[in-house]
């Protein structure tokens, strides 16, 4: 108990915590929505010009492929590093939490692009044929038949996503982009405050069990089968 109201009475958690999570969850939400405005038209694009998809094509799916595979192999933080002068052009800084959206964009859409390849691939091939038979153009079966019945598949993605994003803001902390990360290291692990390292991670656990009940919940809601 003892403990409990250290943590409570702790200035850097009373003043510092409530800030730095509501730095996490911008940069996270921004990035995860970028990631979806651009990841789902790689998805599509990816299934789209593979193999029995509606517009084959070898050599724009293979460089597709190419740059989503080079953009999931790089590691996060050499990412960040390495994009510095691209995040200090479009943001105008490399510091706080704006600067680390460039970097979480950039590492989730490739990710996020082959969850998207995978929903729609699990589409049945009879319900696409059976639109095509009815004269639907390929951009009506893209919206109205994979997408709808891959809908489920890729909320389930997105939530992976947006987890995933949160454990690489706090990862980003670690290089200036302030979030709990930034609060966890700079005074829960430099300066051996364990009360604000324990709290830390309690929130983070908190929001990313609130952003899976969520969509799970949503998933459920457009689930058409």
């Amino acid at each position: 108990m003892s403990w409990l109201e250290d943590a409570l009475t702790n200035r850097v958690i009373t003043e510092q915590l409530p800030e730095a999570t509501l730095e996490t969850i911008y940069m996270s939400g921004l990035s995860s929505l970028l990631t979806v405005l651009l990841g789902l038209p790689l998805g599509l694009a990816l299934v789209a010009t593979g193999p029995g998809g509606l517009r084959p094509s070898r050599v724009v799916n293979a460089a597709l492929a190419v740059v989503v595979n080079v953009g999931r192999s790089f590691p996060f933080i050499i990412l960040m590093i390495a994009i510095l002068p691209l995040t200090r052009l479009l943001t105008g800084t490399t510091y706080g939490w704006e600067s680390a959206v460039v970097p979480l964009t950039l590492g989730a859409v490739p990710f996020f692009a082959r969850l998207v390849e995978t929903a729609v691939r699990d589409v049945s091939a009879g319900k696409v044929e059976a639109a095509q038979m009815v004269g639907a153009s390929r951009l009506a079966i893209v919206g109205g038949v994979l997408v709808r019945e891959a809908l489920p598949a890729i909320v389930g993605g997105i939530t992976v996503t947006v987890i995933t994003l949160i454990g690489y803001s706090a990862m980003a902390g670690a290089l200036g982009a302030g979030g709990l990360g930034a609060l966890a290291i700079n005074h829960g692990y430099n300066r051996f405050q364990t009360d604000v390292m324990v709290v830390t991670v309690v929130v983070i656990i908190v929001l990313v069990q609130l952003v899976q009940m969520l969509g799970d919940r949503v998933a459920r809601l457009v689930d058409h089968r």
